[in-house]
């Protein structure tokens, strides 16, 4: 049955007030858990739950309707199953997703600055790069040096081996000329010793011939006579 257009008018209009009355509103999962120190309400309470507290399930008795947990800090105890659930609580999950999302929105700043960082470090590297480099390189000049200043110590020190070597020959050659120096010394004295002897031998005979042709003569001039 359609009711008339005047009649849905009027209807709406009662309903404006209303409906700017109601506001939005949500029901919290916040509440506080008793954990008992038996299965039923009489035993002593040993500690208030958060919601959305992790514990270890281990025992269920379906006719108490209890279940045993032991929390994180290990004291065990008693709550009502029914305040137990397989998942973390609404709002634990809003707070996870609250967080993640924070992480999320916050992660292009992180990696912004750990960018930043990453560019310093490489300009650092870059210039200890450059450093290295100059070092290399000072490094492979004294290096040279050192292998021009071995190159002409192994040559001084063959030229200086030569030099010896012309030395000893040298040292060679003086004496064997010292050596035939004192045989020909030896050789002219011997030879002046001979003709001095000559000499004198040549004076003796003179000596004695000299008065017997003296003699000779004189017989031969008295012979003329």
């Amino acid at each position: 049955m359609r009711l008339p257009f005047q009649l849905s008018i009027a209807l709406l209009l009662l309903a404006l007030p209303l409906l700017a009355q109601a506001k939005p509103a949500y029901i919290t999962d916040t509440f506080k858990v008793t954990m008992r120190s038996g299965e039923s309400s009489t035993h002593r309470i040993l500690r208030m739950l958060n919601s959305g507290d992790q514990v270890d399930l281990l025992s269920t008795d379906s006719e108490s309707g209890y279940s045993k947990i032991r929390t994180a800090s290990g004291l065990e105890g008693y709550v009502l199953s029914r305040q137990l659930m397989n998942q973390p609580s609404a709002r634990n999950q809003l707070k996870t997703l609250q967080q993640r999302v924070h992480e999320l929105e916050s992660a292009p700043a992180e990696l912004s600055g750990k960018l930043a960082r990453l560019q310093q470090q490489h300009d650092s590297l870059q210039q200890e790069h450059k450093a290295l480099q100059q070092t290399k390189n000072q490094l492979n000049q004294e290096l040279q040096s050192i292998q021009r200043t071995a190159s002409n110590a192994i040559r001084i020190s063959n030229e200086r081996n030569d030099l010896r070597k012309q030395v000893a020959d040298l040292t060679r050659n003086v004496a064997d000329l010292r050596q035939q120096n004192r045989d020909l010394s030896n050789e002219s004295n011997r030879d002046w010793f001979l003709i001095g002897a000559a000499v004198v031998i040549a004076g003796i005979l003179i000596g004695l011939l000299l008065p017997h042709l003296r003699f000779q003569r004189r017989r031969n001039n008295w012979g003329a006579l």
